[in-house]
């Protein structure tokens, strides 16, 4: 296992585990099925990331984001080409949370919710920015617009 695994809970594991398969490039590494034929979990390969999908059980508190109105992170994934991977995970179902732009920190970058509610960011890096331009251009763009 690497030093962080995600461990995501889904509405369906196997359309889950096909859908991260095909839009993110994840490769399926084991699954767990129930004597019912069920299946409990499906362990991916993500890069060098373990991500794992997991049914709903709402009486263990394992609840998908639907349930819980939404999803406060986002796990962000290096691509080498931020375009290309959102065309891929738009075509496979996924919806816009922010688009593709150049981002202030020198990446090209959009976020994405998969169709099991989960946030994804797509970030390609593209140019090194010193910490100090980065920090000046976060001042310019939330010189107190944002709330929290």
């Amino acid at each position: 296992m690497t030093q962080i695994a995600i461990h995501l809970v889904v509405t369906d594991p196997d359309q889950a585990a096909t859908w991260y398969a095909d839009a993110l490039g994840a490769r399926e590494t084991s699954r767990l099925t129930l004597p019912d034929g069920r299946t409990l979990t499906v362990e991916l390969l993500l890069g060098e990331t373990v991500l794992a999908v997991a049914g709903e059980l709402p009486d263990l508190g394992m609840r998908a984001p639907a349930a819980l109105g939404g999803t406060s992170a986002a796990m962000h994934v290096r691509v080498p080409d931020a375009d290309a991977a959102w065309a891929r995970a738009m075509e496979s179902g996924a919806t816009v949370f922010e688009p593709v732009h150049d981002a202030f920190w020198g990446d090209r970058t959009g976020q994405l919710l998969d169709p099991f509610g989960h946030r994804w960011a797509l970030d390609q890096h593209v140019r090194d920015m010193p910490q100090e331009e980065i920090a000046a251009r976060a001042a310019e763009l939330f010189d107190g617009s944002v709330t929290a």
